[in-house]
Formats: C-alpha cells, sequence, structure tokens
C-alpha cells in the first residue's frame, strides 16, 4: 500500500494539474494558473443573479465543462430581492454570494460601490470603456429595450417603430388599448425603475410621452416573463421596456410575439456583476467573471441564449458590431458610472416615483 498510495496521488494531482492547465485562456498572463489552482480547490462559486436560468444554463454549463473541478451555486431572483437579500446577508455576516449579477443596473452599482473588490479581469482590453468602473463592476451585455406586441391584433402597419409613435397609435385608439398596454411597474422592479429614469434622461419630453401611452390604462407588472406571456395571450396588446433578449429568445417559438426596434433612441442595458469583498470563494469568483467576459463565455451568451454580447468579436450578429449595424446611433448605452445613482437617493427617488404615477394615471 506504502507504494501504491504516493503513485495514486501523484497520477491525481498530474491529471488535475495538467486539466486545470488545460483550461488556461489564451493570452492570459502566466500567473494566472495560480487564480485556476487556488479556484479548484475552493471547489465551487456562489451566484446571485437576475438572470433567468434558463438564460444562464448554457454559461453554466460552458464553465463547468472548462472548470470540472468547481460547481456553480447559482440563486436566480429579481432584483429587489437580490439588492435587499444581499444587503442583509453583508450586515449580519452571513454566508453570501460570491458574485452578483444584476440586470438592475443602479442598485447593482449602488451595492458595488459598498460591498465590491477591485479586480483588474485579464479581459479589461477587450471591453468599452463605459462597461467597466473602477475595476469593481463590470458591464457584462449589450442588451436593446423593445417594444412587443401582439401579431395577430395589430397590423404590421400599425407597429411603432418610436416611443412618439407608441405614445400616438394608443392616443389615436383608446378604446382598442384601453387596459392593454403593459410596462413594469417601477416600485416594485428595480429594473423598471432603472429604465424609466433612462428614458426621462434620454427623452425631455418623455413624461408627456407617457402620459399619451397611459391614456387607455397601463397595466403594470414586475416581471418581463409575465408581460411577454399576457402580449402573447392577447390579454394585453402591446408592452414597452421589454428586454429584447427575453424577447428574442420567445419570439422564436412564439409566433404571436413581434419586436420593435424604437429608432428615436433604443437603451441599452448591460447587466452588473462584481465580485464580493466577502467572497469565500474569490478565487473561483475571478474564474467565473472572467468566463463571463471572455470570447467564450460571450459567445455562449449570443449564440445560446439569446443575450446581446459587448464584444466585438463574436460570431453572429449578436454583439455590438451587430447591433451597431442594425440601429446605428439610434442606440443609447447606459453607462456603468456614478450617473445610475443619482435617483436611488430615497428623496429624489420618492419624486420620481410620484412623477411617474401621475403621468401613467397610477
Amino acid at each position: 500500500m506504502s507504494n501504491i498510495t504516493p503513485l495514486s496521488l501523484v497520477a491525481a494531482t498530474v491529471f488535475i494539474s495538467s486539466s486545470a492547465f488545460a483550461a488556461l485562456p489564451q493570452g492570459y498572463p502566466a500567473d494566472y494558473q495560480k487564480v485556476v489552482d487556488a479556484a479548484t480547490k475552493e471547489g465551487k462559486v456562489i451566484i446571485y443573479s437576475t438572470t433567468d436560468i434558463k438564460a444562464a444554463g448554457p454559461l453554466i454549463k460552458g464553465f463547468e465543462t472548462t472548470y470540472p473541478g468547481i460547481k456553480v451555486e447559482y440563486n436566480d431572483m429579481n432584483s429587489t430581492e437580490l439588492y435587499n437579500r444581499f444587503i442583509s446577508e453583508q450586515a449580519s455576516d452571513g454566508s453570501s454570494g460570491d458574485v452578483v449579477w444584476s440586470s438592475s443596473m443602479d442598485t447593482g452599482l449602488k451595492l458595488a460601490t459598498d460591498y465590491a473588490q477591485e479586480y483588474q479581469s485579464p479581459e479589461l482590453g477587450q471591453l468599452p470603456k463605459w462597461a467597466v468602473w473602477k475595476n469593481k463592476a463590470y458591464g457584462t451585455t449589450y442588451e436593446p429595450v423593445v417594444i412587443i406586441y401582439n401579431k395577430r391584433m395589430i397590423p404590421a402597419g400599425d407597429v411603432p417603430d418610436s416611443h412618439t409613435a407608441l405614445a400616438k397609435l394608443i392616443a389615436s385608439q383608446t378604446d382598442k388599448f384601453k387596459g392593454k398596454v403593459t410596462t413594469y411597474d417601477i416600485e416594485k422592479s428595480g429594473l423598471g425603475f432603472m429604465l424609466s429614469v433612462q428614458d426621462s434622461k434620454a427623452d425631455p419630453d418623455y413624461f408627456k410621452t407617457l402620459a399619451e401611452v397611459a391614456k387607455g390604462g397601463l397595466s403594470v407588472q414586475s416581471s418581463t416573463g409575465t408581460m411577454m406571456e399576457r402580449v402573447s395571450s392577447g390579454e394585453n396588446l402591446i408592452g414597452f421596456n421589454i428586454l429584447g433578449s427575453y424577447a428574442e429568445a420567445r419570439a422564436k417559438t412564439d409566433p404571436s410575439l413581434g419586436i420593435a426596434y424604437p429608432k428615436d433612441y433604443t437603451l441599452v442595458l448591460s447587466r452588473v456583476s462584481f465580485i464580493s469583498q466577502q467572497a469565500p470563494n474569490r478565487e473561483a469568483a475571478k474564474l467565473w467573471l472572467d468566463y463571463v467576459l471572455s470570447e467564450k463565455g460571450q459567445s455562449i451568451l449570443a449564440n445560446q441564449a439569446d443575450i446581446p454580447s459587448l464584444r466585438n468579436d463574436i460570431e453572429g450578429k449578436n454583439d455590438i458590431d451587430g447591433m451597431t449595424k442594425m440601429l446605428g446611433n439610434a442606440l443609447k448605452p447606459i453607462p456603468v458610472d456614478e450617473s445610475l445613482l443619482e435617483y436611488l437617493q430615497p428623496k429624489k427617488r420618492l419624486d420620481y416615483i410620484k412623477q411617474w404615477r401621475t403621468a401613467a394615471g397610477k
């Protein structure tokens, strides 16, 4: 036995080492192997995310295939739940996520300002400057915000191609659209609140436009899935401020769901991610973040999860280059910077919600 055990250990060590080394991405610094080895010893990474588990599934599978010694513990929740849970766990020094990945860019950045560790990803040079905040918070996607509609009930000639056209359509047919227009409830959805604020920054007449859109009455929801389901069924006819990534994925198998990209301006969301200062699996967290930002991870997001890449070197049209060719100057990426925090101040947030409710007739 004394002769067998050391040989077995050596064989196992060689196997693990060579397997980990094979996973080392091309072009990464040589000492990155230490990160891989340490992450393999940790054995798992805990993700707190607003990205639907179905959409994230291919990315998780790709990561675990690349790093077979590390399991992904994925926690899918809405943006408000994620924000409150993470803060509560940090305050109590309880167990928590290693990585936060949130579509609610403002609350995601707010968490990053208080809880993110600084980490310079090897992928930094491949990312737009607006997508990186102090090497702590990283934008990870490039997702246009769209209008969805029921193709059976809205003629092709009536499909709005701008926010103004949407308002004119609804205001001119209030009986048809009464109670049939859906969007986010900005009090219940952090993502919905953030997108509304960005609308108001992009369009000086936003609240006037919103009032026109709301003439038939708004049906507000807290999730994209619910809005798409209602538009598809005909319970609602049209919806706005919908994540194009989710809409495009559903439209592939749902002939009733149509998608319009506004040509006056199209907001572009980038899901914010950071590594927690208190991450118990901090090396595995680095691997995960780098994988998400890498060409391989971004390709999976773009081509398997229908979530557009913020890189410009991804095969296919579902990246920055592809979106730019389609929408050009209409694209308005939301920067990952302090401007996101302005309306999170309690008084300013409350005043904004009141103004929104007045315009929306809520």
